[in-house]
């Protein structure tokens, strides 16, 4: 079995997430979130969409967000 790098459950399912030359070990699709996801920097939700990322790096869920913080080039693709 495999254990979980996020809660350290030992489990007979577990699954692979191969990203940015790593191997991730996870359990459960919410714990490959809460390690992988980014995070808004204006509302600190999750991102498990396609969300925002600014040329320098910054991310947001929507493009509310990314103006509260001074990013009005940002536009939502909904």
């Amino acid at each position: 079995m495999a254990q979980c790098e996020v809660c350290g459950n030992d489990y007979r399912m577990a699954f692979e997430v191969r990203a940015a030359g790593q191997v991730h070990v996870f359990d459960s699709l919410e714990c490959a979130a809460q390690r992988m996801a980014p995070i808004c920097e204006n509302c600190d939700c999750r991102i498990l969409g396609h969300g925002l990322e600014t040329e320098d790096g910054h991310f947001f869920c929507c493009a509310h967000c990314a103006r509260v913080k001074g990013h009005a080039q940002l536009v939502d693709h909904a």
